[in-house]
């Protein structure tokens, strides 16, 4: 794993990598969109509505798998010291809060014709929105670790690294808040081994999602280019100021 801890070494895997994952998911996921909208058919109880699902359902998969991104990259950073898990959890806290934050917006548009109502304190949807207050609270603290970093202290990023673990403990929940308390969410509808979705939704449903999830992990790949060519700017200030 050390291996890639070679600023250079992860560019040079990155590079080439970041515009195949972006170009396969942006062909996965219109295809998967095209036979969402256009070939399967409507759903029995939910009728057209039922086609939102083609963006909601990746969108809260990408919200959880970005927080446990976060989670596992602080792991590493605080047991390994591995220099690029500080900035890969960095890199992956915003794409997740904007996965997350569409879930929110997409299952209240699909609840307003479905339950009569824009919003409910539901145990799915108020952990997912818990979720989205932990991903802003992250950033901030991210960012303080930034500048102390420029600053010359450390401290910060071990504290972000710990809110990023202690805050996975709200993915399970997540997870499992339709089956804990009674929710109007439905049910899981896929689950190990067996689903409940027709295959005219199932097809078209799982590319999406590794659509989503190639081009989430692409914008992640970006965002540590990007952070990465920060910290060398910002490192060659240094030293020409200190000069």
């Amino acid at each position: 794993m050390h291996g890639f801890a070679n600023p250079t070494r992860f560019l040079s895997i990155a590079r080439p990598l970041t515009p195949a994952l972006m170009v396969t998911g942006v062909i996965m996921v219109a295809i998967a969109l095209f036979l969402g909208l256009f070939n399967a058919p409507a759903d029995r109880l939910m009728g057209e509505t039922v086609r939102i699902l083609y963006i909601h359902v990746p969108a809260a998969w990408l919200g959880m798998a970005g927080w446990t991104s976060i989670a596992i990259a602080s792991l590493v950073e605080l047991v390994w010291r591995h220099p690029l898990a500080g900035i890969a959890a960095r890199a992956s806290a915003l794409p997740g809060a904007f996965f997350c934050a569409l879930c929110l917006a997409t299952g209240s548009i699909w609840a307003r014709p479905t339950w009569g109502t824009w919003w409910v304190w539901d145990g799915r949807l108020t952990s997912m929105l818990v979720l989205l207050f932990l991903y802003l609270g992250y950033m901030a603290l991210a960012d303080a670790s930034q500048k102390d970093a420029a600053a010359g202290r450390n401290g910060t990023a071990r504290v972000a690294a710990i809110f990023g673990l202690v805050g996975a403990i709200n993915v399970p929940i997540i997870n499992r808040s339709v089956v804990w308390w009674n929710s109007l969410h439905q049910p899981a509808s896929i689950t190990m081994g067996k689903s409940a979705i027709d295959p005219a939704f199932l097809w078209p449903l799982g590319m999406a999602v590794i659509g989503f999830s190639l081009i989430f992990g692409a914008i992640i790949l970006m965002r540590m280019r990007t952070l990465l060519a920060d910290i060398r700017i910002e490192a060659r200030m240094r030293r020409l100021a200190a000069a």
